[in-house]
């Protein structure tokens, strides 16, 4: 790709297209970047563009958006799938390293943090090894002055040394780290010390103090990545510089950095809220070293909580500094400084009660973005909330003093209480402070799948579910004080295990609340029904059944959809995982409403097809669809076609308009659909119509098509295997066998078509080109062997030989080389076959195996006779040992296909899954089965050599002919 000015246009226009709302423009523009970033030099012209500031900004955005992408997509692709050409040229590579950094420090802000991200990719796989000089250009920079290029370099440092926070330690990982702090923390540490001394001189100058502490910030960050590890020397030595700034910027107030917007953090809240977490850093894993520095912080962070504000913008800083003192308090060697009852209880009215009220913001949060408050209040995403923040620290210190809390809090609780009963309408947040209080508090052990198992002491949750949680949602105005309507039902779905079989009686109420006009109470009471329709008893048996449930039935489906009409609920996905568990619960008693409920799933699947934007949603939405496909089919086959007629129109749209999200659900409802057909035997000509676009090349591109795509081809081969032949697709066919074949990552998916055309396509076709396929396996056998790949051999060489028969098999492998089945009998099954794991899998082993040894004629002459007894020992020691996990020998192949870029995963709708065939269910013995065969053996040699097998393996196979009456040694 020329770097020229027609290009340059070129890309401009293509940029411009992909911010374009329209998806048949954008999605084309997007398609054409990705392609033509296969070319030499078009890294270079992407560089060179976003570089010109005669370029519109939103087009510069645009491309420095795009080559992120392009970095995240393509420079780590050789690197975790090595069998891949390489997708960018070297010189493109080169080029980039020297280009990216100068661009990126002198870039807009706004472009600064695309290529920060992207020199981070790079360096994930560049650093240090193959980017040497990337340190060096770094540090250079620190002594230019520019606090623009200095801020730029520290961010990038910033992305370089941020994955060493959550890395595995390794000594490769340790190497590097040792490498950057050899050459960086000293150069860090300068710049800290100078830049404090700029402090004081600019003391007067706001902009220059807002740029300063800006630096600062990001300075604390770099010493966060670089302590994560483990306690560098370096800072160990210098710990008394470090500590000493930490602690002056703490105590020292900055006004010219207080700002006016109460919602956004500023530079001075930001910067003391890294602080923050660099002392718990050292609190939680170098403590003994921080002990000299522990009671000045303690001190330090106490008066900062005290003294700081309810408004949002502190939210961050409030946070940190309670998980600090959380850490604090958790140690043993400190617990002294909270044990004082009068330290309790100065915490208590200083720290936590002001934290743990519902402010201002929260309702709004509560009332402008639900989605966001329900993250934070039951998704766990509230980990940098202040109410998060202190129900741990409330949490550690009741492990230590908990009879002292309970006994503060019982009586504080009391006083919420009283507040809101003597005024409900104005002191609702006092009840709202009470549940959640209960709720922290009365919570000692809990799981994400069961809620609260373990309760404390502070109150008598039954008693307290019955007086102050079902009142509010008894109220006949389902839409009054909706805070505590939704406090209500998270406090039944908090303490549902804990609270059993009373949780039973609120199913009406719960059901009730899904008409609400408040997005937050309305998903609570879905998330609730869903929460209690997984509830089991000790027994593990569903505690709500389908008698139960079936008396609410009308209302809680009418309730649910109802629900997806309210306000910015269209794709709630709490509600549609609801209508999922319900369909699932009900069952055949969901019968009566599918007619007014199918329509409605139809109409939603035509909407959110225009835009996905839900993942969620998305997939419960299709679970629902599959759930309702085989409840309704299981009673009545024929209504197949009827599901058929309404969602063929919207398949159709999905394939047609390359919506990738959707596409793997389509194939596995096609796939269903098409099982269903199997039971009334026939297949319609629209299925046939759709076949030849499943051999779409792209189509089997993306990694999250396969696993659905290649269900849905063997439902064709097993299923329409004559129109396939007739149509003159066989080749096509293996075409997508051979591309299988070549993958690591997806051999085994070749290997299940193949088996599904063994025993489903005409023989006599198959026969011709057999061949070659076994040709392409034995080649990929001795150029990329795996683990997997020697397992998937062994499987599908006894399912030829016990399908289509031993002697075929031999034949067949010895046509493409003289006496090759020997070399597979020495190399391949005395050495792996005990590899096979998976029941089925060893089942048919087992047969094949069983077949070829008795079955074969030629197996009982020379040369083949030599393998005998040792392929007879393996198939014992198959039926007796577990199967063998260690990998082959150079097999260092990851499972996990770690594509760069954006790519639709692969997600299984569990209600159109099938049960996995059993290909030999007529055999249901295996060991039975191989004494049978032996015992009609007439060769005389067979005895003898039996005999001579190991004593192990004489007893074994003696203990199978006892047990079935059957004579063979």
């Amino acid at each position: 790709m020329d770097i020229n000015d027609n290009n340059f246009r070129i890309l401009t226009d293509y940029l411009a297209n992909t911010l374009n709302p329209d998806p048949s423009v954008r999605r084309p523009a997007e398609q054409f970047l990705e392609t033509v970033g296969h070319n030499r030099n078009f890294p270079q012209l992407l560089l060179m563009l976003i570089d010109k500031d005669e370029v519109d900004m939103t087009i510069r955005v645009a491309g420095a958006i795009a080559f992120k992408n392009y970095i995240k997509r393509n420079w780590g692709r050789n690197f975790d799938n090595p069998d891949e050409p390489d997708r960018i040229h070297e010189s493109d590579r080169e080029a980039i390293k020297k280009m990216i950094v100068p661009m990126m420090l002198k870039s807009p802000i706004q472009l600064q943090k695309q290529f920060s991200d992207a020199i981070k990719i790079i360096g994930k796989y560049d650093f240090p090894k193959k980017w040497p000089e990337l340190m060096d250009e770094m540090i250079e920079k620190f002594q230019t002055g520019d606090f623009h290029v200095i801020n730029g370099v520290l961010k990038t440092a910033h992305s370089l040394f941020k994955r060493y926070r959550y890395e595995f330690k390794s000594q490769e990982l340790w190497e590097e780290i040792k490498l950057v702090l050899d050459k960086f923390a000293k150069p860090l540490t300068d710049l800290l010390l100078a830049t404090l001394n700029l402090k004081t001189t600019h003391g007067n100058n706001e902009a220059a103090l807002k740029i300063i502490y800006g630096s600062l910030e990001l300075m604390c960050k770099v010493f966060y990545s670089l302590n994560s590890q483990d306690l560098p020397e370096f800072f160990e030595d210098n710990m008394q510089t470090w500590m000493k700034t930490f602690h002056e910027l703490l105590v020292t107030d900055v006004p010219f950095l207080k700002t006016t917007d109460d919602e956004e953090a500023g530079t001075l809240e930001m910067l003391r809220s890294q602080i923050c977490d660099n002392i718990t850093l050292y609190a939680q894993k170098y403590d003994e070293e921080f002990a000299p520095f522990m009671q000045q912080f303690v001190t330090a962070v106490w008066e900062l909580l005290v003294n700081t504000g309810q408004q949002p913008k502190y939210d961050a800083l409030v946070t940190n500094a309670l998980h600090f003192l959380s850490t604090v308090a958790g140690r043993q060697q400190y617990r002294g400084l909270f044990q004082d009852p009068n330290v309790l209880a100065s915490i208590c009215e200083k720290v936590i009660v002001p934290n743990m009220d519902f402010r201002n913001s929260d309702e709004e949060l509560f009332e402008d973005n639900p989605e966001e408050y329900i993250r934070k209040d039951i998704e766990g995403s509230d980990i940098d909330t202040r109410r998060r923040a202190v129900s741990d620290l409330l949490r550690t210190l009741s492990s230590h003093f908990e009879e002292k809390i309970i006994e503060l809090f019982s009586q504080y609780l009391n006083m919420l209480l009283e507040r809101f009963k003597a005024d409900p309408k104005n002191n609702w947040r006092a009840k709202d402070t009470a549940i959640y209080l209960v709720t922290t508090l009365a919570a000692k052990g809990a799981t994400q799948k069961h809620g609260v198992t373990q309760a404390s002491q502070l109150v008598p949750l039954p008693q307290f579910c019955q007086s102050d949680i079902l009142p509010e949602l008894e109220r006949l105005d389902i839409n009054e004080l909706p805070v505590l309507k939704a406090d209500a039902l998270k406090f039944l779905m908090t303490f549902r295990t804990v609270l059993g079989q009373q949780i039973i009686s609120t199913i009406p109420q719960v059901i009730r609340h899904l008409n609400a006009d408040s997005f937050v109470v309305h998903s609570y009471a879905a998330c609730n029904l869903e929460k209690m329709l997984i509830m089991k008893d000790a027994s593990g048996n569903n505690i709500i059944t389908q008698e139960i449930l079936a008396p609410f039935a009308g209302s809680a489906i009418e309730g649910l959809f109802q629900a997806l009409t309210k306000a910015n609920s269209n794709e709630n996905e709490y509600v549609m995982k609801a209508i999922m568990r319900t369909f699932n619960t009900l069952n055949e008693h969901s019968m009566p409403y599918m007619a007014a409920a199918l329509p409605k799933l139809t109409e939603i699947l035509t909407q959110v097809s225009k835009n996905p934007s839900k993942p969620h949603f998305n997939h419960y939405l299709f679970e629902a669809i599959a759930l309702a496909i085989k409840i309704v089919c299981k009673i009545e086959p024929n209504a197949v076609s009827s599901f058929e007629e309404a969602l063929f129109p919207q398949f159709q749209y999905i394939l047609q308009n390359d919506i990738m999200e959707f596409l793997p659900y389509v194939f596995q409802l096609l796939s269903l659909l098409m099982e269903i057909r199997q039971t009334i035997g026939q297949v319609p000509e629209p299925y046939f119509a759709l076949f030849p676009c499943l051999l779409s090349p792209i189509l089997w591109e993306r990694p999250g098509n396969i696993t659905p795509l290649m269900r849905l081809l063997c439902t064709f081969v097993k299923q329409a295997s004559p129109q396939i032949k007739a149509q003159g697709k066989l080749m096509s066919v293996l075409g997508v066998f051979q591309k299988m074949i070549a993958s690591k990552a997806n051999d085994h998916e070749g290997f299940y078509l193949l088996q599904n055309l063994i025993s489903y396509y005409p023989r006599e076709d198959l026969d011709q080109i057999m061949p070659q396929v076994f040709t392409l396996l034995f080649q990929r056998l001795s150029s990329s062997k795996t683990t997997k790949f020697v397992k998937s051999l062994i499987v599908l060489f006894t399912f030829y030989a016990a399908k289509i028969g031993p002697s075929e098999l031999i034949q067949l492998i010895d046509g493409i080389q003289n006496q090759m089945f020997g070399m597979v009998c020495q190399r391949v099954f005395i050495t792996d076959l005990n590899k096979v794991s998976g029941e089925i899998e060893r089942k048919i082993v087992a047969i094949g195996m069983s077949k070829i040894l008795c079955d074969a004629p030629v197996m009982l002459q020379a040369p083949y006779i030599t393998h005998w007894q040792s392929l007879v020992q393996v198939l014992i020691e198959l039926f007796e040992l577990p199967p063998d996990e260690s990998n082959i020998e150079g097999d260092n192949f990851i499972e996990v296909d770690d594509t760069a870029g954006y790519q639709v995963a692969y997600s299984q709708l569990n209600f159109a899954s099938v049960k996995k065939d059993d290909p030999f269910a007529d055999v249901p013995d295996i060991r039975r089965f191989l004494i049978e065969k032996l015992s009609r053996l007439q060769q005389p040699e067979i005895k003898s050599m039996l005999q001579q097998i190991s004593s192990q393996h004489q007893i074994a196979l003696q203990k199978y002919a006892n047990q079935y009456g059957i004579s063979i040694i």
